[in-house]
C-alpha cells in the first residue's frame, strides 16, 4: 500500500520544463491520464483515455474542456497542472482518494478556472469535509454542483447556505445522508 501512494506521488510530480515545451493543455492531459483520469477536448464528443493515443498536431490545437477523475490517484501535488488551462467547462471528482480540502482550495483559487469552470461534481471523495466545498464560493462562475456521498461533510445546512449566499445562480444537488 505505501508503495502505491509512493508511485502515484511520483505521478503527481509537476514538470514545470514539459509545460513549457509542449503547452498547458497536453502536459495537464499527460498528467491526468498518467494518473488514470479522462479528458475531453473542446470541439470532440469523445473522452480522450489513452495516454498512448494523445492527439499529436499543432501545440495548442487541443483545449481540455472536460475532466473526469473518476478513480484516479491525482492529488494535490500535481494541481498546478491546473494553472494554464482556460476552457474547462467542467470536472467530476468521483472516489478519488487523495482529493481532500486543500484540493478543493487549490481548485476554487485557480484563476482560469474561476473563469471558465460551469460545473462541477464531488461524490464519494472521502477526505472531503465542509471546509472543502466552502472554498469552491471562489468559482464565481460556476452553474452547477452535485455532491453525493461525502460523510465529511458534517454541517450539510451551513455548507449549502454559505455556497448559496455567495453564488446566488448555482443550481446545488445533494445527496448527503
Amino acid at each position: 500500500r505505501r508503495f502505491w501512494g509512493w508511485l502515484n506521488a511520483v505521478f503527481n510530480k509537476v514538470d514545470y520544463e514539459r509545460i513549457r515545451a509542449v503547452g498547458p493543455d497536453r502536459a495537464a492531459s499527460e498528467w491526468l491520464l498518467r494518473c488514470g483520469a479522462l479528458v475531453r477536448y473542446q470541439g470532440f464528443q469523445k473522452w480522450q483515455q489513452d495516454y498512448n493515443g494523445l492527439p499529436t498536431g499543432p501545440l495548442g490545437k487541443y483545449k481540455i474542456e472536460a475532466i473526469n477523475a473518476t478513480d484516479s490517484c491525482i492529488m494535490y501535488r500535481g494541481f498546478d497542472y491546473l494553472d494554464g488551462l482556460e476552457h474547462v467547462t467542467e470536472i467530476k471528482l468521483q472516489k478519488c482518494i487523495y482529493i481532500q480540502d486543500e484540493c478543493l482550495q487549490r481548485l476554487s483559487k485557480t484563476k482560469n478556472l474561476q473563469k471558465s469552470l460551469l460545473q462541477l461534481q464531488i461524490i464519494s471523495c472521502g477526505n472531503v469535509t465542509d471546509k472543502g466545498i466552502i472554498a469552491l464560493h471562489k468559482l464565481t462562475n460556476l452553474e452547477y454542483l452535485y455532491l453525493s456521498d461525502l460523510p465529511g461533510i458534517r454541517e450539510k445546512e451551513t455548507t449549502v447556505h454559505v455556497l448559496q449566499q455567495a453564488l446566488p445562480n448555482l443550481e446545488l444537488e445533494l445527496d448527503l445522508e
